[in-house]
């Protein structure tokens, strides 16, 4: 096993990876949605683990931190070690109207307005960056029954005073905000691997509300079903 900068190694990684922002929620469907899990990583707080998934294959849950200079790191050892698929679960703010708390959404793309992906992309702000179709067309398979929402995110650097933006992010086509797909979706297209994107919906925009924890939870372990579902 190899130990890069940041991934320190400790159990085999498998070529398909769900990476959760939060280290937590990595913990928690490791334990939840795969048998016999091992820690992959802990080294700066990345905890990241590998079992065997429902369809007998290895499959690993590595969280990647919040934002997107850190998630390229993460994305970028990843592959370095073998990892060919990656998928990014997480929580997103919704900025359209028919979008509900604890919805799950399945992102086409991802709508740039962030610095690490513009640096990856070479695309401009708001640049848009497409998830690998054959992942997105899976978790949409996968979604089919749980009426999930389906297109663009954008992708912020900011988790507070961004409420200037969002105008700008409406008329681009933007469901909901996020911050680790964009950059996700670039270093796959770089490094020639795959990787798509389906969060849940925690919080709306336009009159703040957010998900209870125990409805998050509950939407959290939904997410990871489907997401594994769409890789095995």
């Amino acid at each position: 096993m190899r130990n890069l900068t940041h991934i320190h190694q400790t159990a085999e990684l498998a070529e398909r990876v769900l990476l959760p922002g939060d280290p937590g929620r990595a913990l928690r469907l490791a334990q939840a949605l795969l048998e016999a899990p091992l820690m992959l990583n802990h080294n700066r707080g990345l905890w990241g683990y590998t079992g065997t998934a429902p369809d007998g294959e290895l499959l690993s849950i590595q969280s990647t931190g919040m934002g997107g200079p850190s998630a390229a790191i993460v994305a970028s050892e990843l592959i370095e070690l073998g990892a060919r698929r990656l998928l990014r679960i997480g929580t997103c703010g919704g900025l359209d109207s028919e979008l509900e708390l604890g919805q799950l959404l399945v992102a086409s793309e991802a709508i740039a307005d962030d610095g690490t992906s513009v640096a990856l992309g070479g695309h401009g702000p708001l640049g848009r960056v497409p998830a690998s179709r054959t992942v997105t067309d899976a978790l949409r398979a996968a979604a089919a029954q749980l009426n999930a929402a389906d297109g663009p995110v954008v992708s912020s650097d900011l988790f507070y005073d961004s409420d200037d933006r969002v105008p700008a992010w409406l008329a681009s086509g933007a469901l909901a905000v996020e911050m680790e797909a964009a950059t996700i979706f670039a270093v796959a297209a770089k490094r020639g691997v795959e990787a798509g994107c389906a969060l849940l919906v925690s919080d709306i925009i336009a009159d703040k509300q957010r998900i209870e924890p125990e409805a998050l939870y509950a939407a959290e372990l939904e997410l990871g079903r489907v997401a594994i579902s769409s890789l095995c």
